[in-house]
C-alpha cells in the first residue's frame, strides 16, 4: 500500500487592515498579502490567487481567529451578489475603515494631513439606495427571467430574490419583477430596469431594445397597479427616457428638510442615491462654507442645485456652473419653485475641456464649493491661486474619489497657499468600499 501523500498546510496570515477595496492585508515574508473576504485582527488560512513580485491576492479559507468586528450578513444572497462587498462586517469598522482610507490617501498623494479630522456622517445601512440600475437575463435554465445586480467578480446576473439595501420596498419586489418579465412577449429584449425612489413614487425604467406589444402593455400596467409603481420607458439614450404608466403619478422628488427645500428629478439624472446620507452631508457643507446674507458663493458642478440652494436658502447670492444646460435649466426651475430665484444664478459651461473660458465667467467670490465627478477637479484647482483668485478664502471639497481629492489637494495646498483645515467620510454606499468624502480648504 502507498503512502498518502501529505500535501502543504495552506498559508496563514494576521490581518492587520482593509485596503481601499475593502480587501484585508497582511504582509508575509515582506510582501503584501490582500485576502478578499478577512477582517482586521483575524488569524486566517488563505489560498493565493495571483502572484506578483511584491503583493499577492487570495482567497479566504479559513478563519482561525475571528474579528470581534465581524458580523453575520443581513442579505442571504449577499454570498454571490455583486452589489454589496463588506456585509460581513460591522457598520463602524466599515466607516473607520474608510476614514483610514482617505487619510492614507491625502498624505500618501497629497502630502497633506488636515488640521481636523470631521466626525463622519453616515445613516441606517440599511434600505438606503434610492438609484440602482439592475440587470436583466433571460437564463431558461433558471426557468425565466434573473432580476438583479451581478454576481461578485462576474458578468452573469445573480440569481436572487430579494434586495436589502434598496429603498422604496424594491428589495422585495425582485420575485415580482422576475415572474413579469418572465412572461412578457419581449423578455429576451429588456437589458436592464433603472430604478429611482422619491418621496412619494417609484420609477421603474425599462430599457426598450423593441417596442413593448399589446399583451406586455397589460401585464406591465397590471403589475404597476398592484406594486404602486411608475414605469418608464427608454429606447436609446438617457435623454429618451419618457413616463409610460400611470401618466398621473406624482412627480419623483427628495426633500432636504433642514432647508425646507424639495428638488424633482427624472430618474436618468443624477442625483445622491442615499437620501439620508444627503440631507446630512448638505448641511455639513453649507454649515462649513458659513454662507452670509449679501455674499456670493460659487457652486461648481452644480448639477440639479443639490447645494446651491441651501447656499441660497442661508441667505447668500449662490452662482451654479454645471456642463449641462439642461440641468442648470432644472436647477433654475427650482430655484423659482422654492422662492430663491433672487439669490440664484446658474449658467452652463464645461469645467472639464474649458476651465479657463468657465472660470472667466464666474465672477470674483470668497466662497466656493466644487462636488465634481469621480475624475476630480485639478485643472480647475489650478486655476484657484492667489494671482488668479485673491479674493478666494474658503473652498469647502466634496469628493466621492478619495485619489482624487488627494491629488486636487495636493495642487491647494502646495501650490495655491491653502491650509486643509478640516476633512473628514461621508459614507454614502454602505456595505460597499466605496468611499465619499468633504474637505475644508482656507487661505489667509
Amino acid at each position: 500500500m502507498n503512502d498518502p501523500v501529505a500535501f502543504p498546510a495552506p498559508p496563514q496570515a494576521l490581518i492587520e487592515s482593509l485596503d481601499h477595496e475593502g480587501r484585508g492585508v497582511a504582509h508575509v515574508d515582506g510582501k503584501a498579502v490582500f485576502v478578499e473576504g478577512a477582517l482586521p485582527r483575524e488569524q486566517v488560512e488563505y489560498q493565493p490567487s495571483r502572484k506578483k513580485k511584491n503583493f499577492e491576492t487570495a482567497k479566504l479559507l479559513r478563519i482561525l481567529r475571528q474579528s470581534p468586528d465581524r458580523t453575520t450578513p443581513q442579505c442571504r444572497f449577499y454570498e454571490i451578489c455583486g452589489g454589496c462587498a463588506q456585509q460581513h462586517a460591522t457598520a463602524s469598522l466599515q466607516v473607520a475603515a474608510k476614514q483610514r482610507v482617505l487619510e492614507d490617501n491625502l498624505e500618501r498623494i497629497g502630502q497633506v494631513k488636515p488640521e481636523r479630522v470631521l466626525p463622519p456622517i453616515y445613516a441606517s445601512p440599511w434600505q438606503y439606495r434610492h438609484r440602482a440600475r439592475m440587470s436583466v437575463h433571460y437564463v431558461a435554465k433558471k426557468g425565466g427571467v434573473l432580476v438583479g445586480f451581478r454576481e461578485k467578480k462576474s458578468s452573469y446576473v445573480a440569481d436572487m430574490h430579494s434586495c436589502e439595501v434598496l429603498a422604496g420596498g424594491v428589495g422585495r419586489m425582485i420575485d415580482p419583477l422576475r415572474e413579469v418579465m418572465s412572461s412578457l412577449d419581449m423578455r429576451e429584449r429588456i437589458p436592464q430596469i433603472e430604478v429611482a425612489v422619491g418621496e412619494r413614487v417609484t420609477a421603474l425604467v425599462l430599457r426598450l431594445l423593441e417596442p413593448l406589444t399589446p399583451g406586455d402593455e397589460v401585464k406591465l400596467k397590471a403589475f404597476a397597479d398592484i406594486h404602486k409603481v411608475q414605469w418608464w420607458v427608454q429606447v436609446k439614450g438617457p435623454e429618451t427616457a419618457v413616463p409610460w404608466y400611470p401618466l398621473d403619478a406624482p412627480d419623483l422628488t427628495y426633500t432636504l428638510p433642514e432647508f425646507g427645500l424639495e428638488l424633482n428629478f427624472r430618474p436618468t439624472e443624477f442625483t445622491q442615491v442615499n437620501h439620508q446620507v444627503n440631507r446630512l452631508m448638505v448641511k455639513r457643507a453649507v454649515d462649513l462654507l458659513d454662507p452670509q446674507s449679501g455674499e456670493t458663493i460659487a457652486d461648481l458642478f452644480c448639477g440639479l442645485g443639490n447645494f446651491s440652494l441651501p447656499i441660497a436658502q442661508r441667505g447668500a447670492n449662490v452662482i451654479g456652473v454645471e456642463g449641462s444646460a439642461a440641468l442648470t435649466t432644472r436647477a433654475m426651475e427650482h430655484a423659482i419653485r422654492n422662492g430663491l430665484q433672487q439669490r440664484s444664478r446658474f449658467f452652463a459651461a464645461d469645467l472639464y475641456t474649458d476651465q479657463e473660458a468657465a472660470m472667466k465667467k464666474v465672477p470674483p467670490v470668497s466662497k466656493m464649493l466644487i462636488d465634481p465627478p469621480r475624475d476630480g477637479a485639478i485643472e480647475v484647482c489650478k486655476l484657484l491661486g492667489p494671482d488668479l483668485r485673491p479674493e478666494l478664502k474658503r473652498i469647502v471639497y466634496v469628493a466621492c474619489s478619495p485619489g482624487t481629492l488627494a491629488r486636487d489637494a495636493g495642487v491647494l495646498t502646495q501650490m495655491h497657499g491653502f491650509v486643509l483645515k478640516a476633512a473628514g467620510v461621508v459614507n454614502m454606499f454602505p456595505h460597499t468600499a466605496h468611499v465619499e468624502s468633504i474637505a475644508l480648504f482656507e487661505r489667509a
